[in-house]
């Protein structure tokens, strides 16, 4: 995938896919028509945007993902971290606890998660 953003509205029609997937092509214009109130042009229009990102495909008529929704919310993190901290994750970590205290379980699982980050 390329660096991509996806807006709101494209981000909720993702949701259908990658909630829905594999669909049918006919299948996902019902449920755009349905959840997003789109016509059947709308639906090809945003899916074809998307599957030039390099996001989802439609082959034989069949629509799937090309990026799971987990890898593409785990790049907009990244993205986030490095555009608003520098690429900091402790900045990012201090500015996200602020003034909350975490409980004991919370500060556990994070050591955990940075014990098994960090580079040997």
């Amino acid at each position: 995938m390329k660096e991509y953003k996806l807006t709101e509205t494209e981000e909720k029609f993702s949701e259908l896919i990658w909630g829905n997937e594999p669909i049918g092509s006919g299948d996902l214009v019902k449920l755009c028509e349905i959840e997003m109130n789109w016509k059947k042009s709308t639906t090809y229009t945003v899916l074809k945007k998307l599957c030039e990102k390099g996001i989802f495909q439609n082959e034989n008529a069949v629509v799937s993902s090309l990026i799971t929704k987990e890898e593409y919310f785990a790049k907009q993190s990244i993205r986030f971290v490095e555009d608003t901290f520098g690429g900091s994750l402790p900045k990012f970590l201090t500015a996200f606890i602020g003034a909350k205290s975490l409980n004991r379980h919370q500060a556990e699982e994070l050591k955990k998660l940075i014990d098994e980050h960090k580079e040997v």
